[in-house]
């Protein structure tokens, strides 16, 4: 769905820029080096279809970027891409919310909610619906655990270059952009099997290896960190009503691309309240309905 999720996400980012008054949206070319002649033809071929040709910018046959990374190959440069400094991005949203008294910071209490066929209520608050956006808390929702929203481990390194690269380049890793002058973050790991909330020397060791086998430049690492990426098992989001209670809506298994996913599925979700159009039926909540049925059953 790049053709619709692309134009969409570059308008939303820079329409709230606008909007909060800040910057935190950066769109940026992709540097992809070839690692083989067989993976450099095979991108040559797909380059002149028409779904992906507008994505791409030039193919080099030869190495474009020698100085800075090993691409002995050449490799890909994407257009519509960047990076989205999701620090900035959270903290002038909920700045912008706040100033207008429609934020609440606080935790929420599924034994206050009170959920009524036209309404639902909560402490003084009163709604038509409700919206879960809680990741892999909904493991804790009693109304939503059914969902198989799982958890994938990623863990990421913040580093120092002595030079700044002239594109994003990803190869087994991704090198962006952060805070500070001449700071990257560089990831990410995949590991559905660790749930620990701390760092690994693991996951260092394997983005340091594959750090230097994609760059030349000499760096420093400074920082590590972790997070938990909310993932389906048909790697889709979940959204919409609860089988039971219509005014309960979740959103939900954006995985590693909730950045990119995000301002599309929100608009078809908000269409969807708002009485027009559908929920998509590859990210509705309805192909999970038997999973309910079963802990229905459960239950009882």
């Amino acid at each position: 769905m790049a053709e619709k999720i692309f134009p969409s996400l570059f308008q939303f980012y820079k329409e709230t820029e606008d909007l909060l008054h800040q910057r935190f949206f950066y769109p940026m070319r992709i540097y992809r080096p070839f690692i083989s002649i067989e993976e450099q033809n095979e991108w040559m071929a797909q380059s002149e279809e028409n779904p992906l040709k507008k994505f791409i910018s030039k193919i080099h046959t030869s190495q474009a970027f020698n100085r800075q990374v090993n691409d002995a190959f050449g490799g890909v440069i994407t257009e519509s891409s960047g990076y989205l400094d999701t620090v900035a991005f959270l903290t002038a949203t909920r700045d912008f919310l706040k100033n207008r008294e429609a934020f609440r910071e606080s935790f929420f209490d599924f034994e206050k909610l009170i959920t009524q066929k036209d309404k639902i209520v909560y402490q003084n608050l009163e709604a038509k619906k409700i919206i879960f956006c809680d990741g892999i808390g909904v493991r804790t929702n009693p109304y939503f655990n059914w969902v198989p929203v799982h958890p994938l481990k990623g863990e990421t390194l913040t580093i120092s270059l002595s030079e700044v690269p002239e594109v994003i380049f990803n190869r087994g890793v991704y090198i962006v952009p952060s805070q500070g002058e001449k700071l990257f973050m560089v990831g990410a790991t995949y590991d559905p099997n660790d749930s620990t909330h701390e760092v690994s020397d693991t996951a260092k060791k394997e983005l340091e290896e594959k750090l230097r086998d994609l760059i030349k430049i000499p760096f420093t690492i400074n920082h590590q960190n972790w997070g938990m990426r909310p993932t389906s098992p048909d790697r889709r989001p979940i959204i919409g009503p609860h089988p039971e209670f219509e005014n309960l809506i979740i959103f939900n298994g954006l995985g590693t691309k909730g950045v990119s996913l995000s301002p599309y599925f929100s608009v078809q979700l908000t269409q969807w309240l708002e009485g027009h159009g559908e929920i998509p039926r590859d990210v509705n909540i309805e192909r999970f309905k038997s999973l309910y049925s079963k802990f229905s059953s459960a239950m009882i």
